[in-house]
């Protein structure tokens, strides 16, 4: 079994998904787009403001479940474009600046909404 974890502090889930699900070993986030939690998309924002709102999002999501972020273990990151992972990256850095969690990042064919970045996370409790 698993339990739903639901925040106003983060983007509301828009379909048929849960902002995270959590077990009693491990939290899963689903993926976050560079969304405020009033629902305003921040796509003509840089790359690095994208990123940093995609992870306040995660960061908000994990506090509802009373974790850091220092629980994360495994990010998953899609990229309108591979060309911006140095500048995703930086910002990235900021939110794990010591023992970083394992992460796959990759370019896709479209984020959704029209997106540079969109991050999901897995977190220990």
């Amino acid at each position: 079994m698993h339990d739903v974890i639901s925040t106003d502090t983060a983007p509301a889930a828009v379909g048929a998904y849960s902002q995270a699900t959590m077990t009693d070993a491990l939290v899963y986030t689903a993926g976050q787009l560079p969304m405020t939690a009033d629902g305003d998309l921040l796509t003509d924002a840089s790359v690095a403001e994208q990123t940093t709102q995609c992870l306040q999002n995660i960061e908000a999501i994990l506090a509802a479940a009373d974790l850091p972020m220092t629980a994360v273990i495994k990010t998953t990151v899609f990229l309108a474009d591979i060309d911006t992972f140095d500048e995703f990256n930086a910002a990235y850095g900021a939110f794990f600046p010591e023992r970083p969690p394992a992460r796959s990042a990759v370019e896709v064919g479209a984020v959704p909404k029209g997106a540079a970045v969109e991050v999901e996370a897995v977190a220990a409790r």
